[in-house]
């Protein structure tokens, strides 16, 4: 072990963990524009106690989101300070528009819509929360642009004198095909986790509270969670489709990895279940679905994919000797749980609007504990997506132009990436605590009272309480 490879699990680990809060926080923070849109429209008091009752939630995972992504930006600097250097120029543009107009248009808008409860006029009100939805939104889009870069080198050239990437074309970065399916992708991801922890909580208070006097709330809760992740699903379905053509253009030995195919094949299959060798060469048996990966990778049933051995020589042939394989058992099994966890919430979803039929209010223990694992589900998946795109794109940094192991800061020894990577897993552990008790406090508090307290006619508007705060 060297300081390569903990500085390589360090920032896997923390941005596994950091991208935990993402998907929510961009999902949630559109739902609960949803919400008190009805409420605006409607006047109908359930959409206000939902709209403040999920608001609390999503304000508790942006501000863990926050702390934990400003932690990735100074992993750049200490652990992979030539890698800085050899991007700074292509990434500097999209993060800087993330941080200046993204994400300060998403924290501006967050405070006037904590504290504009009952200070500013509705309509403004309104408007603050779907202006902070729009920016968590345009702040993925950037970042994703930044990463798309590494799996698909657009828009640049690299200098001969200093050995840097150097931007010539910012269009370009941001019209990454890449990114432009890897987006929506996300996106929708993000909706799946969203609308899962929507129904988890309202079918918690339904099955628990059956007499609650917020239980139409809870159901239209719990079926529009649902209907939001079928939707999600679907969208996640088309696009995963849209961006596996892309995967198989631009990173061919990417779609190889995921499916362990070593030999080129026309028709290719994909397997839904395979044990292979010790050293993961060669597979013993394996359940296949015929011209699957063909369609998936070309949207030719009869189209050729290109295999591990083939793509190997051909890497070797055109930048060096060395392995351009990524690890093929995480890159498999990555990319099946991936689906096999999404298809799962989605599958648990549809269980829940059969529940709802007819007027009817979901019952049961067994139902009860699908609820409380679906939010999981999709946040694995998302998570297992993460893990197979940047895996696979192994042993390179940046597709084509740097390899990982030359990213990394030569100055920094292993003991020193071994303190930071300990310091960082401890408090994270200590984050990660205190996120689940106060979603779990505040989600077991549910809806809260929004009737309005009569106030003396003397009290100054200063010193009024705040009606939601956090």
């Amino acid at each position: 072990m060297d300081a390569l490879d903990v500085a390589r699990w360090q920032f896997g680990v923390t941005t596994v963990y950091h991208f935990l809060f993402v998907p929510l926080t961009i999902g949630l923070s559109v739902l609960v524009a949803i919400l008190q849109t009805l409420w605006h429209r409607t006047g109908d008091e359930k959409y206000l106690k939902l709209t403040k009752f999920y608001g609390k939630l999503f304000l508790i995972n942006f501000a863990m989101g926050v702390v934990t992504g400003i932690v990735q930006e100074f992993q750049f600097g200490m652990n992979w300070s030539d890698y800085s250097r050899f991007v700074g120029d292509i990434f500097g543009a999209p993060l800087a528009i993330e941080a200046l107009v993204a994400f300060f248009l998403e924290s501006t808008f967050i405070g006037l819509w904590i504290f504009g409860w009952d200070r500013l006029p509705k309509r403004l009100h309104l408007a603050s929360i779907w202006a902070a939805a729009i920016g968590t939104n345009l702040s993925a889009y950037f970042i994703l642009a930044a990463n798309s870069f590494m799996q698909n080198p657009v828009g640049y050239w690299v200098n001969p004198e200093t050995g840097r990437a150097e931007l010539t074309d910012f269009v370009a970065v941001l019209t990454n095909k890449v990114a432009l399916i890897t987006f929506p992708h996300t996106i929708a991801g993000a909706f799946l986790v969203a609308g899962s922890l929507l129904v988890a909580v309202a079918l918690w208070h339904l099955i628990r509270n059956r007499d609650s006097p917020d239980t139409p709330a809870y159901r239209f809760a719990a079926k529009f969670g649902s209907w939001v992740t079928l939707v999600s699903a679907a969208i996640v379905v088309i696009t995963g489709d849209i961006q596996g053509k892309i995967m198989t253009q631009v990173q061919p030995m990417k779609m190889a990895a995921a499916e362990g195919l070593y030999t080129t094949e026309s028709p290719a299959s994909f397997s839904v279940l395979t044990v292979g060798s010790l050293d993961g060469s060669r597979e013993l048996f394996a359940i296949k679905i015929p011209y699957l990966l063909s369609y998936l990778g070309t949207g030719d049933p009869n189209g050729t994919v290109h295999g591990i051995n083939d793509l190997q020589a051909l890497y070797t042939a055109q930048y060096g000797p060395g392995s351009y394989t990524p690890i093929i058992p995480v890159t498999y099994w990555s990319f099946r749980f991936m689906i096999g966890f999404g298809l799962a919430a989605a599958a648990i979803a549809l269980l829940v609007l059969w529940t709802h039929r007819k007027g009817r209010t979901p019952r049961g223990k067994w139902l009860l504990r699908a609820g409380l694992v679906m939010p999981v589900l999709p946040l694995l998946a998302n998570s297992f997506g993460w893990i197979f795109t940047e895996m696979g794109r192994q042993p390179w940094i940046v597709f084509g132009e740097m390899l990982t192991r030359d990213g990394v800061s030569r100055s920094v020894s292993l003991g020193e990436v071994l303190t930071s990577f300990a310091a960082f897993t401890l408090i994270y552990a200590t984050l990660a605590v205190i996120e689940v008790k106060l979603l779990i406090r505040y989600a077991k508090a549910g809806v809260p009272d929004v009737t309005p307290d009569p106030e003396p006619d003397d009290t100054d508007d200063a010193d009024r309480p705040l009606a939601f705060a956090y």
